[in-house]
This record gives structure tokens, C-alpha cells and sequence, in this order.
């Protein structure tokens, strides 16, 4: 059974990323996305009883942070969220990329947004009651599944997602956390700043191949661990997939690592990142490290190879 912290803010403040990035459906991928579809799962304590929120910041796309990729604004964005069997536990929503039945669950709510209103701004969804979620056994909680996809257009929508005991303020459900399988998000604007990604890696995990896109060879990419120091991922340029497999040591298994993406220039970047087990399987990022942030035990000492160096595409 994971061990949960609090807060379900997505992204989360310790990841140190500015928004998730949904760009519309004829996008053209060099602008960071793989897909135009994202799907976020919020997961809520089985004992927490009361109504909750889903909070969506800046939904539009068409103002202050979006990306327009030429005039005028025309993307339009759709908002789904989904409960009941098979919302979660459908293997197709757990993805890289998402499968046929990424639909899968009962839909609760469904919102679409274009170039107004709510720019800069936060809207509410629900209340919605704990049990609409999936329950899951391992996590031991309800999930909600959030979709947002690019069903028009071609410019880049950028927002937050939280989910909250209250419809006006983020307040987070004691025990909660979000987690999602493809993780598409704009860095930020700053060659200062470095933002975290937090892979859980479960007792099954033997080796990782991680999966970075349109990274614009804008700085490094490394993996932190209990284990590892700041091993250099390969990362992606322009356009560009890059790939890099690793080993995973026993004593890794169980936790959390932490991916490190340091920027060198100040601009807009928005990328994607997932990735896979020795199954081929995507492995969650938790919004709040599972287990806390790793830290490096010096007293480790294990040698480290990459299984597959250097792949782009």
C-alpha cells in the first residue's frame, strides 16, 4: 500500500512546474505535446466523506499564459471528468499513450472551453461525492479521472488542475494525491529554476527506459535517487524523442525517484515526459513524492550503466 501525503494540486509546488499543456487537436508537435490529450487521476482517502472539487485554473485558451501559435486564437478545449468501474483500472487510461477505451468509467461532467472567459482565472466543478469515484484496493481510496484533450484548433492551453474540500479556495483532502502516466507541462520561464518530476517506482520494477520529447536541448535532464546522484538522462532537441534505459536497484524499489530538468535559456518550453517499466508499462508521477523526495545515501555503493545509452527519434 502507498504511503500518501497531502495535497492535490496539479502541478504540485514542489514540482516546480508553471502549467500542464494541452495544445489543440492539428497542433503541429514540435511545440512540446505528443498528443493533445492529458489525463490527470486524483485519488481521495476511502474515510474521507464529505463533498468535494475539482478547480480548474486559467481553462481557456485565448489569453494571458496560452500559447497561440498563429492568429486568431481558435482552440477549444474539453474538461471530462470521470468516475465509477473502470475509470482508473481501465489498463487503455494508464497509457503513455492513451488507448481506445481511455474513455472508460462513468462521466460525471463534461465542460468545453475556448478564447473566454476565465482567463487568469479559476473555475469550479461539482460538488462531487468521494464514492462516485473507482475505488482501488492497493491505493485504498476512491479515483477520479480527469481528461482534458484538444478537440480544436491548434495553439496551446495552459492550466492547473486542484482538487479541494471547498468550491472558492484549495483547500487539500487530508491523505490525498494526484498522479498521472504522460505528463505534458510547460517549464519555468527561467534558466534558474528546476523542475521535479516524482516517478514512483514500485517492488516490481527491475529497470526504466524514460521517454523525453521536444525538450529543445535546452539544459540537463538528471535522476536522483537513493541510489543515484545525478545521473544524466539523454535528452530530446527540436522535435525530437529521446530515450535512455536504466537499471533499477533493489533498494530503489519501494519509492520514489526524482527527475531534475534544469533549463539553460529563459524561454517558453513546453515538453513531455513518461516513462516505462521492463513490461513496457507506464510508471505513475505523483503530484507529492510517494514516500518523500528521495535523498541519496552515500553509503550506497553501486555502479552505475546505462542498460541502452543514447536512442533519439
Amino acid at each position: 500500500m502507498f504511503q500518501l501525503a497531502s495535497g492535490q494540486v496539479m502541478p504540485a509546488s514542489g514540482e516546480n512546474i508553471d502549467f500542464l499543456s494541452t495544445f489543440g487537436a492539428q497542433a503541429d508537435p514540435q511545440w512540446g505535446d505528443d498528443d493533445h490529450i492529458q489525463i490527470v487521476f486524483f485519488l481521495i482517502p476511502k474515510t474521507y466523506k464529505r463533498p468535494i472539487y475539482l478547480r480548474i485554473f486559467d481553462p481557456e485558451c485565448g489569453g494571458q499564459h496560452d500559447l497561440l501559435t498563429e492568429v486568431p486564437w481558435n482552440t477549444k478545449t474539453n474538461f471530462s471528468v470521470y468516475g465509477g468501474a473502470k475509470a482508473y483500472s481501465e489498463k487503455d487510461a494508464q497509457q503513455y499513450n492513451p488507448g481506445p477505451n481511455y474513455r472508460s468509467g462513468n462521466l460525471i461532467i463534461s465542460v468545453d472551453f475556448s478564447d473566454k472567459p476565465y482567463d487568469n482565472e479559476w473555475y469550479t466543478l461539482g460538488p462531487f461525492n468521494p464514492a462516485e469515484g473507482e475505488y482501488n484496493k492497493a491505493l485504498d481510496g476512491f479515483i477520479f479521472k480527469v481528461i482534458v484533450e484538444g478537440t480544436e484548433g491548434n495553439d496551446g492551453n495552459v492550466y492547473r488542475l486542484a482538487l479541494s474540500t471547498v468550491p472558492k479556495n484549495n483547500i487539500p483532502i487530508p491523505g490525498g494525491n494526484a498522479f498521472t502516466y504522460n505528463y505534458t507541462f510547460r517549464l519555468k520561464n527561467s534558466r534558474t529554476q528546476v523542475a521535479h518530476l516524482y516517478p514512483y517506482i514500485d517492488n516490481s520494477v527491475i529497470s526504466i527506459k524514460q521517454f523525453n520529447f521536444d525538450f529543445d536541448s535546452e539544459g540537463e535532464i538528471k535522476l536522483y535517487s537513493v541510489a543515484k546522484n545525478g545521473h544524466v538522462l539523454v535528452s530530446s532537441g527540436d522535435k525530437e524523442l529521446s530515450t535512455s534505459e536504466h537499471k533499477v536497484d533493489e533498494i530503489e524499489r519501494g519509492k520514489s525517484m526524482d527527475i531534475q530538468i534544469a533549463k539553460n535559456q529563459d524561454r517558453v518550453n513546453d515538453m513531455t515526459f513518461y516513462i516505462l517499466n521492463q513490461y513496457n508499462q507506464a510508471i505513475p508521477f505523483f503530484a507529492i513524492p510517494i514516500g518523500g523526495i528521495p535523498k541519496y545515501n552515500f553509503n550506497i555503493d553501486i555502479k552505475y550503466d546505462y542498460i541502452n545509452k543514447n536512442k533519439s527519434y
